[in-house]
This record gives C-alpha cells, structure tokens and sequence, in this order.
C-alpha cells in the first residue's frame, strides 16, 4: 500500500493508497488545495473542519454541475434526458395494457 502526503491549507496530511494511485490522489489533493483559499475565507478565516467542510461544498458544487450540464452540441443535459426516456417508457408500458378500441 502506497502513501502520499498532500499539502492543504499548510498542513501535511498523508493518506495511504494502492500502489500506482499516487498521481491520481495528488491530482485531487491539489484541487483541494486549490479550493482551499476559498474555503477559508468562507470559513471566516479560521482554518480546520468549517474551511474544509466548504471546500467539500465547492467541489460538491462543482460536480453536481458537471453532472448536470448539457452535452457540448446538446439542447439538454443528460438529467433531461434520462427523465425523458423513463416517461416515454412509462407511456409506452400504458399503451402496451390500455386494451384496443372496438
């Protein structure tokens, strides 16, 4: 198992990984650094859980956007979508019982 400490808000915190994360785990401790000024100064300036709890808030944010968005070219987001296609299944299921009109 393999380590790695990140450095938020000028205090070291390791965190132990599989072996070959590495990269990727200093990628994300980065975007929290990062985000770490933002989160601070929300925070009133007092650094610990509060700071910490809105920069887990920005990247909440920042996600949910991400998740949300239309598709480049797209009029829709995928969320749209996705209801989209559960009605027209609802409503082809409805079809599917209503019996034929005699």
């Amino acid at each position: 198992m393999a380590q790695v400490t990140l450095d938020i808000g000028g205090r070291q915190h390791t965190v132990a990984c599989r072996d070959g994360g590495e990269p990727r785990l200093e990628m994300l401790g980065r975007m929290i650094a990062e985000r770490w000024p933002a989160g601070l100064r929300a925070a009133g300036n007092i650094p610990g859980e509060r700071a910490m709890l809105f920069v887990a808030l920005m990247l909440a944010d920042a996600l949910d956007e991400s998740e949300n968005r239309a598709p480049e070219g797209s009029a829709v987001s995928e969320a749209t979508l996705a209801r989209i296609a559960d009605r027209l299944e609802s409503l082809a299921d409805a079809l599917e019982h209503t019996p034929p009109n005699a």
